[in-house]
């Protein structure tokens, strides 16, 4: 049985706001040392499949630079298969930007079809959940289907912003409706697709003969191939699966990792979660310091009197003495001085929160409010920065003269993003 996976890693990821300004969705550092696409690649190669393709085009750098050949995952293979990074280039053939997702395999059909694989996984590169994909074939197999879709149940409320699907009783697919208005149900598409290689094929040739073709898996291929087949099934998954494709849910991810037990487990052996990691001393915790219920990774440096409570620190962090930590997510190397207060925030990299200055608050008011800071900015000392706040890559004191008088930047202000987005 040969299996080939394609991982959909181009997005630009807009609505993760400046987490995204510098990097590629799937290049988002997650859960203190992992990179979202960790979890999709560790899913290869735990279910034995090494030959894995990545597709990629916004911003590749920090993407390219973390898979590297592959080996953390074992997927550095000399002769056959192994991974493959590809991304659109301008030349004289028919290749370009990607159209669509079904687009992008398209013009890279002569490396899917490559090793004359059987079966092709299509899959997203950020979205965070554990899947055996082996009895996924397995199951798709037994169907003797052309295609097969993961599915899972979502709240009705949220139904919109996925795929939606409808079955019958053998959880054969009767309809497909792509982020409807009103969802008829809230069985939702996980993006994660089985087909045939003879059947994908066909498909993608015949989709890309048409004009005006918006050449998407869920918007074209999918609605198509069930409109003239009826081998195409859904495949019911139960475990724990998110798409942080939001600030708000990036950081209810993260939370998520800190529940009793917690929603992911990354301590499981059996399953081990592969990533490229730093080499990084070990975590310094000074006298009188009190951390609780968090993640702390290699590297980091926990002031005298500090207080961590229910956060997730990155590699290199520091928090300085006497500054407050509560419900936040540090990415690696940021830097909170002695004093400071970060509340129900995401710091990105290489971030300075100066002395005694605040950042997020508790109050929700309604929302979840999450304080996003973007790579590299710096908070001036004594500053407050008010809830629900997302402050672009780079801000530093030009941007905050307006604010100078009484040094607060009100909530839900979004600032240094015109310039530098």
């Amino acid at each position: 049985m040969r299996v080939k996976a394609i991982i959909l890693a181009g997005g630009k990821g807009t609505r993760l706001g400046s987490l995204t300004i510098k990097r590629a969705k799937p290049a988002v550092p997650f859960a203190g040392k992992y990179r979202i696409i960790d979890f999709t690649l560790s899913n290869c190669v735990n279910s034995n499949i090494f030959d894995v393709l990545i597709l990629t085009q916004y911003r590749p750098h920090s993407l390219n630079d973390h898979i590297g050949k592959g080996r953390p995952w074992d997927l550095d293979r000399t002769f056959t298969g192994g991974v493959q990074l590809l991304q659109p280039y301008k030349g004289s053939f028919d290749t370009d930007w990607y159209a669509g997702t079904a687009d992008a395999v398209t013009q890279n059909l002569n490396f899917v079809r490559s090793g004359q694989p059987e079966y092709v996984l299509i899959l997203s590169g950020d979205h965070i959940y554990q899947m055996d994909y082996d009895l996924l074939i397995q199951y798709h197999r037994e169907k003797r289907a052309e295609c097969t879709v993961c599915t899972i149940r979502v709240p009705l409320d949220e139904a919109s912003r996925f795929g939606i699907i409808d079955v019958d009783e053998d959880y054969r697919v009767k309809e497909f409706i792509e982020k409807p208005a009103d969802p008829p149900g809230n069985l939702a598409s996980m993006g994660v697709y089985v087909f045939n290689y003879n059947t994908l094929e066909r498909l993608l040739v015949e989709d890309q003969r048409k004009d005006g073709t918006e050449s998407d898996f869920g918007k074209t291929i999918l609605p198509k191939l069930i409109e003239e087949t009826n081998d195409v099934y859904a495949y019911p998954y139960g475990g724990y699966w998110i798409d942080v494709g939001t600030i708000e849910a990036y950081w209810e991810a993260h939370m998520d990792l800190l529940q009793t037990p917690p929603s992911l487990n990354l301590n499981d052996r059996t399953w081990v979660i592969h990533t490229r990691s730093e080499e990084r001393p070990p975590v310094r915790i000074e006298s009188s310091a009190q951390i609780t219920n968090s993640l702390i990774t290699d590297g980091a440096v926990i002031g005298e009197g500090a207080v961590i409570e229910n956060s997730v620190l990155s590699p290199g962090v520091y928090v300085g003495p006497h500054a407050v930590v509560r419900d936040s997510v540090i990415l690696n190397d940021a830097y909170i001085e002695a004093g400071a207060h970060v509340e129900r925030a995401i710091i990105d990299k290489i971030v300075v929160i100066g002395h005694k200055a605040t950042v997020g608050s508790s109050q929700t008011m309604g929302d979840l409010n999450i304080t996003a800071i973007g790579k590299n900015s710096k908070i001036p000392a004594g500053y407050t920065i008010g809830a629900g706040c997302l402050l672009g890559t780079d801000v530093g004191d030009e941007d905050f003269k307006p604010y100078a008088a009484d040094r607060i930047v009100p909530s839900h202000t979004k600032l240094g993003y015109k310039s530098r987005s």
